[in-house]
Order: structure tokens, then sequence, then C-alpha cells
């Protein structure tokens, strides 16, 4: 008689792992947008007006959709959401890191800026930090295209890596332009930790840099790691792996950069005061 091999893929209603995902992201993604609702509504304000308060709602955006592209990996996969898994992921992060990496130069240029004859004057302005966003961003996309065109991940049914289960999975097509694409973010999430890793020094009360040293440090630590790890799983383990990565890494930036300002906006308004993030609180 025949006996019917049982077919493996990480479920979002059938499997605790994708049940617990599937909350995490959906808890995570309504704390992102309270967060943005709390800056749109004190959106006129010194701590969410400093250091360019649009980079700040496209950050929150961008890792907002971060958290919503971890139910691409959940579920049957298909050719579309295999196509759309590793590139939206890759995308929405860019763009957050590009964000980050920004706003750490801004920082920078801003403080340099100060000096009595310095030549950084020309840079300050809101101009450089969107340049900059854009153009790291449109090398992710344009990767990601080319991607797509030449070599572009499928669905493949696995029946040799269990005896017994037809694993369900999604083969990335071109493995050199998966790795381009990892390394590529970890590349602006460098840069944007050596910048900030500079500014560290600068006075507290307007400097967000040392939360994005802290972020930038959690970020990059996570993608390592989430390499050999998941290089060395298989099946539903390997999606496991990369969503737990998305997810933490989502939560760094979130928490990391966001939450210091939100508790000072909702609890120290004291502190959202243009006297104080210019050193003069007494005033």
């Amino acid at each position: 008689m025949c006996i019917e091999k049982q077919i493996e893929f990480l479920s979002y209603d059938n499997d605790y792992l994708g049940i617990a995902f599937t909350m995490n992201s959906l808890i995570l993604f309504t704390v992102g947008a309270v967060i943005l609702g709390i800056f749109i509504s004190f959106r006129n304000t010194p701590v969410v007006k400093a250091n360019n308060r649009n980079l700040s709602f496209i950050l929150l955006v961008s890792i907002k959709l971060s958290f919503l592209s971890v139910f691409l990996f959940l579920g049957r996969p298909s050719d579309i959401t295999c196509m759309l898994r590793q590139t939206s992921f890759g995308n929405t992060f860019s763009i957050a890191v590009s964000c980050v990496l920004a706003k750490t130069i801004l920082v920078y240029i801003v403080f340099k800026a100060t000096k009595p004859g310095s030549s950084w004057s020309k840079w300050v302005g809101a101009k450089l930090s969107h340049y900059i966003v854009l153009v790291c961003s449109f090398i992710q996309i344009l990767i990601t295209v080319l991607w797509l065109s030449i070599s572009p991940p499928f669905v493949e049914y696995n029946i040799l890596s269990e005896p017994g289960k037809i694993i369900i999975q999604c083969n990335e097509g071109s493995v050199v332009a998966f790795y381009i694409v990892l390394s590529y973010m970890g590349l602006l999430a460098s840069l944007s930790f050596i910048v900030a890793f500079l500014a560290r020094t600068l006075p507290d009360s307007f400097n967000e840099a040392k939360y994005i040293t802290f972020s930038m440090l959690l970020f990059c630590s996570v993608w390592i790691t989430m390499i050999p790890a998941y290089l060395s799983t298989k099946g539903k383990n390997t999606v496991c792996v990369e969503i737990f990565a998305i997810i933490t890494s989502s939560c760094g930036l979130l928490f990391c950069i966001f939450l210091p300002k939100c508790y000072i906006i909702l609890l120290k308004p004291e502190m959202n005061s243009k006297q104080y993030l210019l050193g003069n609180p007494n005033k």
C-alpha cells in the first residue's frame, strides 16, 4: 500500500511557533503604530523635531512594514510569496537602516557645523539626509530587481532532507544574490554603527547617537549569528530562524531609538523644550 508522506511548512494557524510569530508580529506592529501616533501628535515639539522628524516617520513606517513582512514567511509557500519574502524584508530593512544612517550623519554634521568658520555648515539641511535615504534604498531595490530578473526564488518540494516528509520550502534561486542583499544591509548597519560611535561623545540633550550605536550593535549581532544558524537548520526551522532575526532586529530599532523619546514626551514633558535641548534647562 502507498503511505502518504507528511507535508511540512510553517503554518500560522496549526503550528505553535507560527501562532507565536503571528501574535508577536501583530503586537509589535500595534506598538509601532502607537509610537507613530505619539510622534504625529507631538510632531511640533522639540524632541520630535530634533534630528529630522520626517526621517523618524519614514523609519517608523519601515519598521512596521518589516513586522508585517513576517506574514510572507508563514503559510504554504507559493512562487509569489517566495519572491516577495526576501525582497520585501531586504528593501524595508534597507530603508530603515538608511534612515538611521542619515540621522546619525546629520547629528555628526550639525555639531561639527556649530564651530565658527566650519566647512561643515554647507552640508547642514534636510536635503542631504533625504539624498542618503534615496540613494542607499535605491541600490538595494536595484539589487533585488536584478535578482528577480535573473534568478528569482521559487517553490521547491524537498523530499531528501527528512525521510517520510515532504518539505515545501522556498529556493532562493540565486544564493549569491541573497547574500548580497544581506551583505548590503550589513554594510549600511556597520556604517551607521561607526558614525554613531564617533558621535557618542556629543552633548546628550540633543544626541541620540548612543541609542543608535546600541541598536546597530544589536542589529549586526542578530544577523551575524543568524547566518550560521540559517545554514545549519532544515525545513521550517530555517524559516523560524529568519523570522526571529527579522523580529529581533526590528525590535532593536524600534525600542532603542524611539522608547527614550516616548519616555520624555509622555513622562518628562519638562525635558521636551528647546531650552533643555540647547543645554539651558533653567532658562
